[in-house]
């Protein structure tokens, strides 16, 4: 790859985080108890500080996975059929530890309140049954993907990327 001037490599920072910012959902890959890999789907808000927050059922074996092993992986990815070539896709892939909310909490109240702002009423009645939790997923590392031959590490820590 060419190098990249510093107007297009903030344009490439800007496009991964309009691809972040364009999805209602979040791709998840787990790993049950015996190392089996699990890939899933869920809904998810964000908070100020770059936490994404999901609200899953025990009846998911990506939520048994989570309570068993507190790793994911998360995915973003442009939609196929806005996608110029299907070999390239534009994607982001974050690894990232995971935190159980527990309920009565100031931050569990939040972010069920930020899910039903998002979702609307349905979150109202998944919040009073037995078997949701909500998860904190904390990115780790990871991965943009432009296209062919960009590629680039994701600065966490800054929501841009490096160099």
């Amino acid at each position: 790859m060419s190098e990249i001037n510093q107007q297009e490599f903030d344009e490439l920072t800007n496009r991964y985080r309009k691809l972040i910012a364009s999805q209602r959902t979040l791709l998840l890959s787990t790993a049950s108890a015996n190392g089996a890999p699990n890939i899933s789907y869920a809904p998810f808000v964000r908070d100020g500080t770059g936490l994404y927050y999901i609200y899953v059922s025990e009846l998911a074996s990506h939520t048994v996975d989570l309570l068993n092993n507190p790793k994911a992986s998360i995915m973003f990815i442009y939609p196929e059929s806005e996608s110029h070539n299907l070999f390239a896709r534009e994607r982001a892939v974050l690894n990232c530890s995971v935190e159980e909310i527990i309920r009565d909490t100031e931050t569990y109240t939040q972010q069920i309140q930020a899910l039903q702002e998002k979702f609307g009423k349905v979150v109202s009645l998944l919040s009073t049954l037995p078997d949701f939790h909500l998860f904190a997923l904390r990115q780790e590392s990871g991965r943009y993907v432009a296209g062919f031959g960009q590629a680039f590490i994701i600065d966490v820590d800054n929501d841009s990327l490096k160099r």
